[in-house]
């Protein structure tokens, strides 16, 4: 770990974890934190859904809640970043606390439950970024909705001229009743419906937006064959795997693990990886696919994709390694194509599917 980065944990972590998160915002929009990219790969770079990613590194949704950062983010390093999740109405989310380091195991339980500004205030600011920024739309429900595909399709229409692609979020643990779109039924009316409206945006726009769905690493395997069946029946653009687990398997922290909400960080990797290998058989080699859950290094970052990952998203593993990780993993992910003697990361992907996907979830 860089100077700076322990410097910076030492700080934050005096702090309960939600004011630390908000003073790591404000840090990022003052410009305290140095921009820290690593140099440019060629060999990092590909196009997925139509778009060309710099370098397969993204933020995760859920740092960047309402889209105040998303370009001193990219700055950090990231080749993309996803802000939200976005609801219609701005609501509070969870009561306080809702977030809880689990430093043993350099993971994170949150159940924040949506937290955000809502749509209008979110807006505002993705308009007044460059229109070149790789950014994503990450949209949801509100807890209280009465219909919430409706809510999804509000996402849509509102953000189609700012987002670079969306993520319909149906996976979080902390809205009630939330997973349930992920049922095949409720699946087949999300989708239609979303993209239904993503098809008459584009149609006035004049350019398709790619929509990818997130889904949750708690599924058994005929969930994912619903899941599967569901997504490719659509003209869906991708696959997000996957969001925080309900699983707390192998912690040592057992006090906090007892929170309710997601665990995230280091823990999830081997399950949401195995999560990934199996979507991966199901939907075959086309459809693009985005790993999430446990990246903290560029080891970890490739093995998604070796997995069958196109990208990779973190998140909870900056909360311990610091602001200098993204560059450090394109770093290294430069590093390890020069190990592996390949001409592009793409190449990697998808030659450990199988050892993944053979594993029990």
């Amino acid at each position: 770990m860089s100077l700076l980065s322990s410097l910076g944990r030492k700080g934050l972590f005096l702090f309960d974890p939600e004011t630390a998160h908000g003073l790591s915002i404000s840090a990022l929009k003052t410009g305290i934190v140095p921009a820290c990219p690593a140099k440019a790969d060629p060999r990092l770079a590909q196009t997925v859904a139509g778009l060309h990613f710099p370098n397969p590194l993204g933020m995760a949704a859920g740092y960047d809640k309402n889209a105040e950062v998303p370009e001193a983010l990219i700055r950090l390093g990231f080749g993309f970043a996803e802000v939200g999740t976005l609801t219609p109405r701005a609501q509070e989310g969870n009561p306080k606390p809702r977030i809880f380091r689990l430093v043993a195991d350099n993971a994170v339980i949150n159940r924040l439950g949506f937290n955000n500004a809502g749509h209008a205030a979110a807006l505002e600011r993705l308009k007044r970024c460059r229109r070149d920024a790789l950014i994503g739309v990450n949209i949801g429900a509100n807890k209280d909705s009465v219909d919430r595909i409706a809510d999804y399709v509000a996402g849509i229409r509102t953000f189609y001229d700012v987002a670079r692609y969306f993520t319909a979020n149906i996976s979080s643990p902390n809205t009630p009743g939330l997973r349930d779109l992920q049922a095949k039924e409720s699946l087949h009316a999300l989708l239609s419906s979303v993209l239904t409206a993503r098809a008459e945006e584009a149609t006035r726009s004049g350019r398709q937006v790619p929509v990818f769905l997130k889904i949750a690493p708690d599924l058994s395997e005929e969930g994912l064959d619903d899941i599967a069946e569901v997504a490719l029946a659509h003209p869906l653009d991708g696959l997000i795997v996957s969001n925080t687990t309900l699983a707390r398997e192998g912690l040592r922290d057992t006090r906090q693990a007892g929170e309710a909400g997601g665990l995230s960080g280091k823990p999830l990797f081997e399950k949401s990886t195995i999560v990934l290998a199996k979507m991966r058989r199901r939907v075959g080699d086309d459809m693009p696919i985005i790993g999430v859950g446990g990246v903290s290094d560029a080891e970890t970052a490739a093995e998604k994709i070796r997995a069958g990952g196109n990208l990779v998203q973190l998140y909870s593993c900056m909360v311990y390694a610091g602001p200098t990780l993204p560059g450090a993993i394109v770093s290294g992910l430069s590093r390890l194509c020069d190990r592996e003697q390949v001409s592009t990361i793409s190449a990697l992907r998808g030659i450990r599917t199988a050892h993944w996907a053979d594993r029990p979830i």
